[in-house]
């Protein structure tokens, strides 16, 4: 987890919806910790915001309007008192970006830091990362392949 000592978690917001927030709700509750739903509009009256202990709405049902929002859902964590938030799958969950500015806004992002997210967010960075500690890899290239004409000559030398 990115960000504070996770000892003091009594809420996380769940920047998600459907049967993944289901899943972290569940668990969540099995430790104790309160959650916080966020949904669009056509999510109003989905599981997870009726499981959720309390639940806050993000606006119109386009997700570049509610769950992709960095200030909506930060402002849903910090209004709702959760100290942490867990992006779930897809959305924002590989966004180094709203990472970032999840540790700055000194919440708890429960997933990898950003500096995580930027090196595995790109097959090359990940690889030159992994490279050192002699971990079998997918044959490929070291590099970008932007020539079409080189990439149909398979396999390159």
């Amino acid at each position: 987890m990115a960000g504070k000592n996770t000892s003091k978690i009594t809420k996380i917001l769940i920047a998600n919806r459907g049967e993944i927030a289901l899943r972290i709700m569940r668990s969540a509750r099995e430790m104790g910790i309160k959650t916080v739903a966020v949904y669009a509009e056509a999510d109003r009256s989905s599981p997870h915001v009726r499981y959720a202990d309390e639940a806050i709405f993000l606006g119109a049902s386009p997700s570049s309007q509610s769950y992709l929002v960095f200030d909506k859902i930060i402002g849903a964590a910090k209004t709702s008192g959760a100290q942490a938030i867990h992006p779930g799958y897809g959305f924002l969950s590989e966004n180094a970006s709203f990472a970032r500015r999840v540790r700055e806004e000194g919440l708890i992002l429960i997933g990898p830091s950003p500096e995580a997210m930027e090196i595995m967010g790109s097959k090359l960075a990940a690889k030159d990362a992994v490279k050192k500690y002699n971990i079998p890899l997918v044959p490929g290239t070291d590099y970008a392949i932007t020539d079409i004409e080189k990439l149909k000559k398979w396999p390159l030398k």
